[in-house]
């Protein structure tokens, strides 16, 4: 009897193992092909950006395409080694330059989004206030998203070191106090990451709405029928981009913050294993590779 039972442990331990390992070998294809086509729609896109004259809204899209690059090759292909290798192969060095890079890309595409956004805002908003500082707003703007991008990562380089997991195995993992460490930073990632420029978003985008609302319905009555002359159609079409860029990094990246932060105050509950998290994490990547056609659809 209990070597019946031994034998049926066994083959439902091998069966397990079987299925983990054609899992990861799936996440890795999936991720193998998010890079791909991350790659190649941002090179491909941003070399036409290159090509031509920038026009402001331009500008801002090549410099989030630089931030979807950052994603592509310091987020999704380590995770794809990762899942091939099933440990991180490097020194310490590179673990915690690999880590800090991986939060940069991450702050990079919140915030130049957000900086996209205000210069729509102020463009239909404060037309003339836009006018007589674009230059030198949208430069300012750009260079203080990568800055912010630089400097908030920086713990990163801290919390991220080469540890001894195993005896002679080694992996690239973070290093809290604890218990409440590991909660209070992600809590502060996902705030100043998603939830603080959601925010801006958001307000922006409302103004944006209301003004050009307001001004098709002021020139209605002006002329006696409905109209959007009052908005130019450049205008209308730059701002639908940019609400579709921000509702697409909405659905792809909320789902990876609500369980980050479900994972870090109750672990035990929180959903960190099998498809679904997986599918999580794989939509957070993918916001990278949907950009790009966005950018191609309206420029």
């Amino acid at each position: 009897m209990e070597t019946s039972g031994s034998n049926s442990s066994g083959k439902a331990t091998d069966a397990d193992g079987e299925l983990r390992g054609r899992f990861a070998l799936t996440r890795a294809v999936v991720l193998g092909l998010v890079f791909v086509f991350a790659t190649c729609a941002n090179v491909f896109f941003l070399d036409t950006l290159l090509k031509k004259r920038h026009t402001r809204t331009q500008l801002f899209l090549l410099h989030l395409c630089l931030a979807d690059l950052v994603v592509a090759f310091f987020q999704v292909l380590p995770q794809f080694f990762v899942e091939i290798t099933h440990r991180f192969r490097g020194t310490d060095f590179l673990c915690r330059v690999v880590k800090y890079l991986q939060v940069v890309g991450m702050f990079a595409s919140a915030y130049m989004i957000v900086t996209l956004t205000i210069d729509r805002y102020h463009a239909v908003c404060k037309p003339m206030v836009s006018f007589l500082r674009s230059s030198f707003r949208r430069h300012l703007s750009i260079g203080a998203a990568w800055l912010i991008s630089l400097v908030f990562s920086s713990p990163q380089l801290f919390i991220f070191s080469l540890q001894e997991v195993e005896e002679n195995q080694f992996d690239c993992w973070a290093t809290f106090i604890e218990p409440w460490g590991s909660r209070i930073y992600i809590s502060w990632i996902t705030l100043s990451v998603f939830v603080l420029p959601a925010v801006i978003l958001l307000y922006c985008q409302m103004r944006i709405c209301t003004t050009i609302y307001f001004n098709m319905k002021r020139k209605a009555l002006q002329t006696g029928r409905a109209s959007t002359k009052g908005v130019s159609n450049a205008m209308l079409k730059t701002v639908k981009m940019t609400f579709v860029i921000i509702m697409a990094y909405t659905v792809c990246w909320s789902p990876f913050f609500i369980v980050q932060l479900w994972s870090a105050w109750s672990p035990s509950s929180a959903p960190t294993k099998g498809p679904v998290f997986a599918i999580i994490m794989l939509l957070a990547g993918l916001n990278s590779c949907t950009n790009p056609w966005i950018y191609r659809y309206y420029c």
